[in-house]
């Protein structure tokens, strides 16, 4: 639980009727770090726009989440403030959102963000109209003016100064601020669909040219700040050698680096450096998620035991620090006891105090960078020398000891317990992908739960029903079902998943649905439900960031349920979302990488079939871990199944399939060869 300093007692007195505020039993984090500040905050909803049309004065809002550092910063610099509040609760309504509950919300006004200043972060501090449109917006602004940024107060006193006087000019803006989102959040409905056949193979190498331009030779993904984009390292290991070398030289920088964290584990958000140096230190599930499949997957491909020992040291990481009830917390804090990476950076009296007496000192300060210049608040993030093992050497496992008991007696950052669909879906996936039986239990175990607590007739972003489903966590959900079918070949993964699916394109689905026989109709997803009324625009989520977008998503997860099911209407479903961004990805194919990996399941995707129970083919079909390919396994309903002999496996693409096969490596060279 994260925790946030009590108020003064003096100012507790002064506002002893917003301590007991309305974000009071919040199910976010987030919120729940403001509750007691002297800011009279509302939660998102109808009643604070209805209190501003009523009190006649614009709305702030403030959008972030649990463990953002620069979120912290303005709370304390700002929020915190008594005078600060005062203007805020005398001349606005105000209300805070969890960006991780509500992506839909951010979404949209993170398109005005960056509409106004041309680049987006959190925290994001939005002005609007109470109607809800945006009029003027930014990220952090500071307690006082400075750098030529405005300060916060002085920002305060002329949007309320403009709403006073100024008022028609306030709604010329939000006009035009509306219009910037409207053209953001319909990109997708102003795309012309490509009529003619997609050239899947040419967009793969348009990604990958795309991608391999950006590598520099510290293994960085272009310049600082260096975010992980592991859909981009795997879109490249496809490549020719070349680039699969720059792949790998990504994959090694971001496992040695600062980016890792060498002593307890897990990957950082990103580093503030281009050579994965320095992190900052927030450490999200949906990383550590994404970061341990590709690891797992690259290492299963290219027999490395060094990037699967990678994945088995992250996902051992969530397993020790962010296990909660029913599942997966969504982050662990950048701070702890106020300071900024404060369980990490090594200052050198702490190093010495626990390396001086040892004569494997220099030894470890060699491995762990303890020594030299400073990295951070005058101490080291420990990282690996490029040639050093990741696995520490057993002489050092003493020291390693040592230096993880101290560290764990400083104050721990906090941590977000909420168990959010999509990220915890995502976590199933890196489990299955491992190959490893205790994982995969772990996978089901937690596929099970998330059905229990996040389903039913309704289906929910979080545990406490306090947030609906996205696209994104419904998709993501109904892929790590279809991951756990091709584990074990248990129809009952496939019956959920298609439940599932049917429920994300009853309330997520544009238009008409396509089907086999009528393929070019539909407009694609929206990333809220139908049911979902309390935001201005439903936003169409396309483009891959720090995750991949819902529509990716849902179009990967819908062709590979088609796939193990023969389900050719749900393939076109796929076919249509990928059609539709197609002109989008053959111009700006690094802007949406996950949609062209989708595009490869449903234009090219590769069935393997093995009847029967385990067997020595799936185990070979799942040490390749090759792209584009699904197995269909077991005994169950799916047509593929029909009139095939256990024990042989058979390759299909479309309507062809291979031969029978019972040699392992005649499986193989099969496999490769309708790739």
């Amino acid at each position: 639980m994260v925790s946030t300093p009590a108020l003064p007692t003096e100012r507790r007195d002064r506002y002893a009727p917003l301590v007991a505020n309305r974000l009071t039993g919040a199910s976010s984090a987030y919120l729940r770090q403001h509750v007691d500040q002297p800011v009279d905050w509302w939660p998102w909803g109808a009643e604070p726009f209805e209190e501003a049309r009523r009190r006649d004065v614009p709305v702030f809002l403030s959008v972030g989440y649990a463990a953002c550092h620069w979120c912290h910063v303005m709370a304390h610099e700002s929020f915190d403030d008594p005078e600060v509040a005062d203007a805020l609760n005398r001349d606005f309504v105000a209300i805070k959102v969890d960006r991780e509950e509500r992506p839909d919300v951010d979404a949209i006004y993170m398109a005005a963000t960056v509409a106004s200043t041309g680049q987006g972060g959190w925290p994001m501090s939005v002005f609007l109209l109470p109607d809800r449109r945006p009029f003027l917006a930014g990220t952090y602004f500071p307690p006082v003016d400075r750098g030529g940024i405005v300060g916060f107060p002085t920002l305060l006193h002329v949007v309320s100064d403009a709403w006073r006087h100024r008022r028609a000019e306030v709604v010329t803006q939000a006009e035009e601020f509306s219009d910037a989102v409207e053209r953001h959040v319909s990109v997708a409905d102003r795309l012309a669909p490509v009529p003619d056949r997609i050239e899947v193979p040419e967009l793969r190498r348009r990604l990958r040219a795309s991608v391999a331009k950006r590598i520099t030779p510290a293994g960085g993904l272009g310049g600082a700040p260096l975010f992980p984009r592991p859909s981009l390292v795997l879109a490249l290991a496809e490549g020719e050698a070349s680039e699969r070398a720059s792949a790998f030289r990504v994959l090694d920088a971001m496992s040695h680096g600062g980016l890792y964290d060498h002593l307890d584990g897990g990957f950082a958000r990103y580093c503030v450096d281009d050579e994965w140096r320095v992190p900052h230190f927030e450490k999200m599930l949906s990383d550590q998620s994404l970061l341990a499949e590709a690891y797992a997957i690259l290492g299963r491909r290219h027999d490395v035991e060094e990037w699967r020992a990678v994945a088995r040291s992250t996902l051992d990481f969530v397993v020790r620090r962010m296990a909660v009830a029913g599942g997966f917390a969504s982050s662990l804090d950048a701070d702890a006891d106020g300071v900024e990476g404060g369980h990490v950076v090594w200052s050198p009296d702490v190093a010495a105090g626990v390396l001086d007496a040892r004569p494997d000192a220099d030894a470890a300060r060699t491995r762990w960078n303890l020594h030299g210049s400073h990295d951070i608040n005058g101490g080291w993030v420990p990282r690996l020398a490029p040639a050093a093992p990741f696995r520490t050497p057993t002489e050092l496992l003493d020291v390693e000891d040592a230096l993880r008991n101290q560290r764990s007696l400083r104050t721990q950052p906090g941590r977000d317990d909420k168990v959010v669909l999509e990220f915890n879906s995502m976590l199933a996936r890196s489990l299955f992908a491992t190959g490893d039986a205790d994982d995969a239990r772990r996978g089901r175990e937690l596929l099970d739960q998330l059905a229990a607590t996040h389903g039913g007739t309704t289906w929910w972003r979080t545990a406490d029903h306090g947030a609906p489903a996205t696209a994104g966590d419904l998709a993501w959900y109904v892929d790590a079902l279809v991951s756990a079918y091709e584990v074990d070949g248990d129809d009952r993964w496939i019956d959920r998943a298609t439940v599932v699916a049917d429920y994300l394109l009853d309330h997520h689905w544009d238009g008409e649905r396509p089907r086999a026989g009528r393929p070019d109709v539909g407009g694609g997803v929206f990333l809220s439900a139908d049911g979902v009324t309390d935001v201005p625009w439903r936003v169409k989520d396309v483009t891959d960031g720090s995750v991949p977008s819902s529509y990716a998503i849902t179009a990967r997860s819908l062709a590979r349920l088609a796939l193990v099911t023969g389900d050719l209407d749900r393939l076109s479903v796929a076919q249509r979302l990928v059609g539709l961004l197609a002109a989008l990805a053959g111009e700006q194919p690094a802007a949406v990488p996950d949609l062209i990996e989708a595009a490869g399941f449903a234009f090219e995707g590769v069935q393997v079939v093995v009847p029967g129970g385990p067997h020595p083919l799936t185990a070979q079909v799942r040490s390749l871990a090759v792209p584009r390919t699904v197995l269909i396994t077991g005994s169950g309903r799916s047509p593929l199944l029909e009139g095939r002999r256990e024990g042989w496996a058979y390759v299909c693409v479309g309507t062809r399939c291979s031969l029978p096969l019972a040699d392992g490596e005649a499986l193989r060279r099969e496999i490769e060869a309708a790739l």
